[in-house]
């Protein structure tokens, strides 16, 4: 910046002087009677205006044709395209929006395009199962009968449910999930998830335990989003004891909120995937789950308000804590 504002100065000094030298030229022309030089002083005071302006035109227009052919970019889809805001410090707040723009439209690109290969990755095992039953039918070596058609929508439904998983999670992430509020008592949907799968987890060595205080006040909520939240948490909390174990279900208050800590005492949550542990699939490498679970759990608690934290993870197991304003 001070080596241009040292140019700057520079080219003004010389402009002046030229123009000092043309003004001195026009009056001795005008003391003599002279016409020429007032010509001549004349004319060249118009070119260096001309010269001075369109410099001038240049340095202004610059930064804004690099604004222009940005967003021409990015509207074609190059959402790599930045500006240089270093060339164009008097428009650097419009470029550094424009960039923070280019990379948000980036980001998104990505996860689109992740979003359409899990996808394609996730049906490509039930279609091809699919597709195998219905040509060992073609083929003769099948007759297609009830158990195989059985075995055909059970496949079916998996991806029906992958579908609607995907839809729904949408509408939550785009805010356009009608959430049907009411008062209602946690703690009692705690208590029937937690003997819903209760025989599941007995018959995997797995106790489930759940911890609450006397009178637990009231929170406004969806039931059937929060209790399909929980459900979640509490399959995903069972698919890491497959040995067995303890799975705590710990409901709390503090200051304006209510807590349901899931506390399970699994192999806990690889690092690799930690950071990524609510995105769409992810998931570990030996889960046999559509990797949607906790994205769906944390996008319908956060419609309420809310969140899903994990509080720790490691060898001994792993916390994560789902929380409602009241």
């Amino acid at each position: 910046m001070l080596a241009a504002a040292i140019v700057f100065m520079i080219f003004i000094a010389v402009i002046a002087v030229l123009v000092g030298s043309v003004i001195s030229t026009v009056v001795n022309g005008v003391s003599t009677g002279s016409r020429w030089p007032v010509f001549l002083g004349a004319g060249i005071l118009v070119i260096i205006g001309l010269r001075v302006l369109g410099s001038i035109a240049r340095r202004s227009w610059r930064p804004v044709g690099s604004l222009i052919d940005t967003a021409g970019r990015l509207a074609d889809g190059d959402y790599g395209a930045r500006v240089d805001v270093r060339a164009a410090p008097s428009m650097r707040a419009v470029g550094t929006s424009l960039n923070a723009l280019g990379e948000r439209l980036e980001m998104a690109d990505d996860r689109r395009r992740q979003l359409m290969s899990d996808l394609g990755h996730e049906l490509r095992t039930p279609l091809a199962i699919i597709r195998g039953e219905v040509e060992s039918v073609i083929d003769g070596v099948r007759d297609g009968g009830p158990e195989q058609m059985a075995s055909l929508l059970d496949e079916i439904e998996v991806m029906e449910r992958l579908l609607e998983d995907l839809r729904v999670l949408s509408m939550s992430e785009g805010g356009k999930l009608e959430l049907q509020l009411e008062k209602g008592d946690l703690l009692t949907l705690v208590a029937e998830v937690a003997d819903s799968y209760r025989p599941m987890a007995n018959a995997s060595g797995v106790r489930i335990r759940v911890d609450a205080p006397a009178d637990p006040q009231e929170v406004e909520l969806d039931p059937v989003r929060i209790r399909q939240s929980l459900t979640n948490l509490v399959v995903n909390a069972l698919r890491a004891m497959p040995d067995g174990g303890e799975l705590r279900l710990a409901l709390r208050e503090d200051a304006n909120r209510t807590v349901v800590d899931v506390i399970d005492t699994g192999i806990g949550i690889e690092m690799d995937i930690l950071p990524q542990v609510f995105e769409r699939f992810s998931k570990s490498s030996d889960s046999d789950g559509s990797g949607l679970g906790l994205s769906i759990a944390r996008s319908f608690v956060r419609a309420h308000g809310g969140d899903i934290e994990i509080s720790q993870t490691g060898p001994a197991g792993t916390t994560m804590s789902m929380w409602i304003p009241r």
